[in-house]
């Protein structure tokens, strides 16, 4: 036999009251699975919104010169010229690797800002024709 919950003042919880707490639990989770750039519509600027392609790009950048740097090193220092040939090649390409990812994943985000206003544009033409 099942026993009905009790509130802390004493009454008894009806059973669609505890069906209405679950339904909006369920919509809290789904809501907060989701990320904050989806609900809020404020404009962001150029910066925050590329600011981690251009970080990798620069990185990227940077280690690919400075693996240049080392592969030139090896050809005008004589003593441990090893160390020079080994380090040389992982850092051009580990920034060869960061530069071409970075220069990829500009033209995806300008991809995904376009179907945001797309989707934007449709939703306001969808609730002026539909909630008249």
């Amino acid at each position: 036999v099942e026993m009905p919950l009790k509130s802390p003042d004493g009454s008894e919880r009806s059973p669609p009251s505890r069906e209405l707490i679950t339904s909006r639990t369920g919509s809290t989770l789904c809501m907060s699975s989701r990320s904050e750039s989806v609900w809020t519509s404020a404009s962001r600027s150029k910066w925050e919104i590329y600011h981690k392609p251009v970080i990798v790009l620069s990185v990227g950048a940077a280690v690919f010169l400075f693996g240049t740097v080392i592969i030139s090193l090896s050809c005008f220092v004589k003593d441990e010229k090893n160390i020079y040939k080994m380090s040389g090649p992982a850092f051009l390409s580990l920034g060869l690797m960061l530069l071409v990812c970075g220069l990829v994943w500009i033209p995806i985000i300008r991809k995904k800002q376009k179907q945001r206003q797309k989707s934007q544009f449709l939703q306001s033409l969808k609730s002026f024709f539909f909630n008249r």
